[in-house]
């Protein structure tokens, strides 16, 4: 970075920050929203109430679920109807390690923000 550049900056206090997400077919389709929403459907078994944990309506987590089974191309989440219990969801094993890959990924996109901020302060 040119001497200039970082002097400006000292001015205030900055510091590099951003959200990392993967595009499919031209479309966001896997980031922070949906893994919180695979994650909250793992843990209650149900889209309904994973929703509701994060303050989305079913609609909205319906369409992510969709969206995310259709661009995969297999199955991020698996529903279940009826039955005794009602029925139910899960995520599947692809889901899983979509997760541990996107958390992985994130991470290191956090180290570098954390370095590119150092330079500037």
């Amino acid at each position: 970075m040119k001497k200039q550049m970082r002097d400006m900056l000292k001015k205030g206090d900055f510091r590099v920050n951003g959200s990392i997400w993967v595009e499919g077919n031209g479309t966001r389709f896997f980031g922070p929203g949906p893994v919180e929403l695979l994650q909250l459907i793992e843990e209650t078994g149900s889209i309904n109430q994973a929703a509701r944990k994060i303050g989305m309506s079913y609609k909205k987590a319906w369409e992510i679920v969709s969206r995310l089974n259709e661009t995969m191309g297999s199955a991020m989440v698996v529903t279940a109807t009826g039955g005794e219990k009602g029925g139910g969801s899960t995520i599947s094993a692809e889901a899983k390690q979509m997760i541990a890959w996107y958390q992985s990924l994130r991470e290191k996109f956090r180290k570098f923000m954390e370095q590119e901020t150092e330079k500037i302060q």
